[in-house]
């Protein structure tokens, strides 16, 4: 196998890229990628705008010259038009517009996934921004330095909102936050999202919930933001952060199948229906661990993962994707928030017979100063005793994202609930208990089942 082509170069594109060199050293992949931001931090895109990251230069995971180091042919703003699967090439255009072919043995699709855009009137008008890639961070940085806005809409009340409030208000705006689901983080559950609401407003954050935005209009050379219930929110600026779908136009013009929310499909070693390509990333399906089933599941940590099998299958190996969990967590103000597996709703809508328990506790010793509250919200089955989800809140540097790790380790093994207190977990006061808080937790599990 001689010419591997990449189309993208985020977090797919570039873990395929050097898993294949790992494998086959005389491979150079080409990686095409349609902006001049290969290899960069997206997820780090709210902690430029806060400027806790000084200069955007610095979300990059690597420079053009080290991924060059690694013996990765860069094509950098070039744009993808066509792939002919007959004679294997892909027709690119660059930034004048000139038309070139490029010959391929494999060829991996890391296309990513693009901003939803809601059906809202208004998205086009000046100061509304939406956050995906380095060009609309930088854009947002801009604004606010031009225009000094004193108030902000965040539409979305997702990672991506959670984050950007934190951002906003740190840039000093007053932000209020509208959430058509009954409260925000609609991936944990009500009961947990509300303590989630409550820690935004204790940090100046308005929000909204059970509001359907219906409009973005402009008064006095002003946005307003209408919706349900008689709801007009005047702002300098709105972020619409409602979720992403997935970019497949190129692969779809191929005959490449598409299943949940129109991402690709894909086996368990990334490849589509069509030989030799393979697709990773925002742009595919994820098979879930627990469920047993395909889903859509965007994010950074799947997207490497696939990436890298993708790589190493195009060059001859004979990897599987094990499946994701949706293992995340997002910092916002001076709390954590993290959650992996199911939630109550999610797995009874699943089938399965959840319990669950919500447990409060210190994050070490309390004579040891200072300590921290850390909520936890554990979710097993009751016919087989597995752990299905945890869902946890805490402070900043307390390791609420490394004690969600520890579940989601849990639940990718199939522990039962009876098992998790064997593990040798660390303990000194200082950082910890002699039972550690995630054990104490499903301790009160145990309880409930009798086991």
């Amino acid at each position: 196998m001689k010419n591997l082509v990449i189309i993208g170069g985020s977090d797919a594109g570039i873990s395929a890229a050097l898993r294949a060199r790992e494998i086959d050293p005389e491979i150079r992949p080409t990686m095409i990628v349609a902006d001049n931001f290969p290899n960069f931090s997206i997820c780090g895109l709210p902690y430029y705008i806060s400027h806790d990251v000084t200069h955007w230069k610095n979300l990059a995971h690597r420079t053009r010259e080290d991924v060059e180091k690694e013996g990765i042919n860069l094509l950098l703003e070039h744009t993808a038009q066509s792939i002919n699967t007959q004679s294997k090439q892909v027709t690119i255009t660059d930034k004048t517009g000139t038309l070139k072919s490029l010959n391929y043995d494999k060829l991996i699709i890391g296309t990513g996934a693009i901003s939803m855009r809601p059906n809202i009137p208004g998205l086009n008008h000046p100061g509304v921004f939406f956050l995906r890639w380095i060009p609309d961070s930088i854009a947002i940085d801009e604004h606010i330095k031009k225009h000094s806005p004193k108030t902000a809409v965040i539409i979305g009340a997702g990672y991506i909102g959670m984050e950007m409030s934190e951002a906003l208000t740190k840039r000093g705006l007053t932000v209020s936050i509208v959430e058509f689901a009954d409260s925000v983080m609609p991936s944990f559950d009500a009961d947990f999202g509300n303590r989630i609401r409550d820690m935004l407003i204790h940090n100046g954050i308005l929000v909204y919930n059970k509001i359907a935005v219906e409009s973005i209009n402009t008064i006095d050379k002003r946005l307003v933001v209408k919706g349900t219930g008689n709801l007009e929110l005047p702002a300098d600026m709105v972020l619409v952060s409602v979720g992403s779908v997935p970019n497949t136009a190129l692969g779809q013009s191929i005959g490449i199948n598409t299943g949940t929310k129109g991402a690709f499909k894909v086996n368990l070693k990334m490849e589509t229906n069509i030989p030799d390509v393979y697709a990773a990333g925002d742009c595919a399906e994820t098979w879930n661990r627990i469920l047993q089933k395909y889903t859509y599941l965007p994010l950074g940590t799947v997207a490497h993962k696939q990436g890298r099998i993708a790589g190493e299958n195009a060059t001859g190996g004979s990897r599987e994707f094990s499946g994701s969990l949706g293992t995340q967590s997002v910092k916002v103000f001076d709390k954590v928030i993290a959650r992996t597996g199911l939630n109550e709703k999610e797995a009874r809508d699943a089938g399965f017979q959840p319990v669950s328990t919500d447990f409060e506790t210190w994050d070490h010793k309390v004579y040891y100063p200072p300590a921290e509250k850390l909520y936890i919200k554990v979710t097993a089955d009751r016919t087989t005793k597995r752990i299905l989800g945890a869902q946890m809140l805490g402070a900043y540097k307390t390791e609420v994202s490394k004690r969600i790790d520890i579940f989601a380790t849990a639940i990718y093994h199939g522990i039962m609930v009876n098992e998790f207190s064997n593990y040798d977990l660390s303990y000194t006061p200082p950082l910890s208990s002699p039972w550690d808080p995630v054990q104490m937790a499903v301790q009160m599990i145990e309880k409930e089942l009798k086991t």
